[in-house]
């Protein structure tokens, strides 16, 4: 009976965050940060002492929907009752999504995985101050078909040392980017399916003058999905999507203030190349704000059941 109490187990979390009143995910003397509250939580909940290890040590005052931890404990508390027991003390910007057991092995920074972060522009005359907390805030018209080509060039193997903090201490700078994609959202926008555009528009009833903007294709049924911008509608959300393997510090937010630099005409698309090889953080644009940041998407390629 003793040896079971004191058999020890892996608990994978599951933990969603709005990092604006946070220094960041990891532990740092006389801060509060996301992981100091699950330390504290989880300490106070099972009465030992607890320390979750993170996967992506997120920078201050960036969000997360996904970011993924464990911890070792001896209770006998089902997996899955984790995630209820620790909203209740957990901060309202802090929220666990999930919660299960996994193999004792499982370690989430050294095992396989895909990230998806976000980047969030809010392209208007005047700033919202609903948005100001989740994305950067800009009035300058956009080119945003230049910074979807820019992205492109970032995908690959690369060294990115050039999109990375000059205090970076990690071993190598060698990332895999697997996709970049950078769009437009508009609620003013407004689409059509239909197979192909006949000339001089497609005559829905959705169809505006300002005519169609962007083609998305792949649709379930096969149809093409045109979007067309609306007269008038002036505000959009700028999106700006990376996939990699992993991401070096400021990596992300280094892409982001050179694609939007890229989109102000103050770059062209394929300086990106020219950046990449100069291996020099002086040669790519500016950090942008944390503001804007999210981690989206957590993809692990081994298996995390506790076998």
């Amino acid at each position: 009976m003793e040896r079971e109490k004191a058999e020890r187990r892996r608990i994978f979390l599951s933990v969603a965050y709005d990092g604006t009143d946070y220094h960041g995910w990891q532990l740092q003397p006389g801060a509060v940060t996301v992981e100091s509250e699950l330390n504290r939580a989880l300490t106070e909940l099972l009465g030992e002492e607890i320390q979750v290890i993170g996967a992506s040590r997120t920078d201050s005052g960036v969000h997360a929907l996904c970011n993924a931890a464990v911890f070792d404990t001896t209770s006998r508390i089902p997996a899955d009752k984790f995630a209820y027991a620790l909203n209740r003390s957990l901060p309202e910007d802090i929220r666990v999504q999930e919660s299960k057991e996994v193999s004792p092995e499982f370690h989430p920074r050294y095992i396989k995985s895909r990230k998806t972060y976000e980047y969030r522009i809010y392209n208007a005359r005047f700033p919202m101050p609903t948005k100001r907390r989740y994305s950067l805030f800009t009035y300058a018209e956009l080119d945003v078909d230049a910074m979807a080509r820019a992205g492109k060039l970032l995908e690959g193997e690369h060294d990115f040392k050039s999109f990375c903090s000059v205090h970076t201490q990690a071993e190598t700078t060698v990332r895999t980017i697997y996709c970049v994609e950078v769009w437009r959202e508009n609620a003013g926008n407004a689409l059509c399916r239909r197979s192909s555009v006949p000339e001089g528009g497609c005559g829905c009833a959705e169809e505006v003058p300002d005519g169609i903007i962007a083609i998305r294709r792949g649709e379930s049924d096969g149809a093409d999905v045109y979007v067309h911008k609306k007269e008038g509608a002036a505000e959009s959300d700028i999106v700006i999507r990376v996939t990699g393997n992993g991401f070096l510090y400021n990596m992300v937010r280094i892409i982001a203030g050179t694609l939007l630099e890229v989109g102000q005409g103050k770059r062209k698309p394929e300086d990106i190349t020219r950046i990449l090889a100069a291996c020099d953080r002086s040669e790519a644009g500016p950090t942008a704000p944390a503001c804007g940041l999210t981690l989206t998407g957590y993809e692990f390629f081994e298996s995390l059941e506790n076998t």
